[in-house]
């Protein structure tokens, strides 16, 4: 490996290995804090990476974070913040338990209708902030943000019984879907089912790896993101690439619900996971908007969130993986922040190594070409 090659990885892995020692040292000084053990928790969390249900329920719901994250890192990637990825994903959730429980065909096509109407609601509802701000100038995260709000309002409209709600006891719910919309996991035993809908998290890690570094669209996103000015010069369209980036997140976004909801749950109600969107803005950024390195942070976040319940039995609060979670994003901010200037200061050192190096090299031969004379 060259030895730029090795630098570049250095690089690349010492932000999210600074981000996670500093959020474990802070969160085993808030332990200590409060007069509790400051590596018990942490002992008993990993405990429970041995018991093939809690590896389950971790894998499971690691490919709904995966698949949020990869929304959140499109934006990222044209610098732009999706933080409506929240929203995008309910509705679009919501819309395909609607559509599951209403239409009945084979699976054939109930399963591709169902996803196709995830991806258009989710793109729809990042579409109106990708819209805003190439037409007026709308920040998309006040946009997005205000869109959040909107689709909560719109959701509590669509659960009305004279609307699409089903009433459960007390719970608001649209109804069973149609088996056919349902999609069989794969089964391990007793530690129960992984969602079959985890390999189209994996499919679309693939995806936005080869868009993004095999494709000219994904080149010009690039571009675009780094410097639109300099984009444009080029003959990227600026605002056509941040309308695209935007649909393309939604579409995505809409996706993030649908393993549980095809997989498990089979209706959209009052118990369905929230908070996704939030998440996966975290995830991303402990991930450098990498496919590998989002699968990394996507598992990390999924096994805080499934092991952390253990920590009640022993004394200890499960918020204490809450915490931690917070922390990391905070350090993910500052320890890439420090890594980049590490790595300006290296590469400046380098410059100007080779500078000396060709200079000395110059007057070498100069005093040759002297001497020949």
């Amino acid at each position: 490996m060259k030895k730029f090659d090795r630098e570049r990885l250095l690089l690349a892995v010492a932000g999210p290995v600074i981000a996670l020692a500093v959020a474990f040292v802070l969160t085993s000084i808030v332990l200590v804090a409060s007069g509790q053990n400051p590596v018990e928790p942490y002992a008993l969390m990993f405990e429970q990476l041995g018991f093939s249900d809690i590896q389950v329920l971790i894998i499971n719901q690691a490919s709904m974070y995966y698949i949020a994250a990869l929304s959140v890192a499109i934006g990222f990637r044209m610098n732009l913040f999706n933080i409506g990825v929240d929203g995008q994903y309910q509705l679009g959730a919501m819309l395909a338990a609607i559509v599951g429980a209403h239409v009945a065909m084979p699976a054939a096509l109930q399963v591709p209708l169902l996803l196709l109407t995830a991806v258009l609601t989710g793109a729809f509802w990042a579409g109106i902030a990708g819209v805003l701000k190439v037409t007026r100038g709308v920040s998309e995260v006040v946009a997005t943000i205000m869109l959040n709000a909107i689709a909560t309002s719109v959701i509590a409209y669509l659960w009305l019984p004279n609307v699409f709600g089903v009433k459960v006891g007390n719970n608001n719910t649209t109804g069973e879907m149609h088996e056919s919309g349902w999609i069989p996991g794969i089964p391990m035993g007793a530690a129960g089912e992984i969602y079959g809908l985890v390999l189209l998290a994996v499919l679309l890690g693939i995806g936005y790896w080869v868009v993004l570094n095999r494709t000219r669209f994904g080149f010009d996103l690039r571009a675009s993101g780094a410097s639109q000015s300099a984009a444009a010069a080029s003959g990227v369209d600026p605002k056509r690439m941040v309308l695209s980036a935007m649909l393309i997140s939604g579409g995505i976004a809409g996706l993030a619900g649908l393993p549980i909801l095809l997989g498990d749950t089979h209706t959209y109600s009052l118990n369905f996971p929230t908070g996704i969107g939030f998440l996966g803005i975290g995830i991303a950024l402990l991930g450098r908007n990498s496919p590998v390195g989002i699968a990394f942070a996507a598992l990390l976040w999924a096994w805080l969130d499934k092991a952390s319940p253990e920590l009640d039995f022993h004394g200890y609060d499960k918020e204490i993986a809450v915490i931690m979670q917070g922390l990391i994003v905070l350090s993910v901010v500052v320890s890439y922040e420090a890594v980049r200037e590490w790595g300006l200061r290296r590469q400046q050192r380098r410059v100007g190594a080779e500078l000396a190096a060709g200079h000395v090299l110059g007057n070498n031969n100069t005093t040759k070409e002297v001497a020949g004379r």
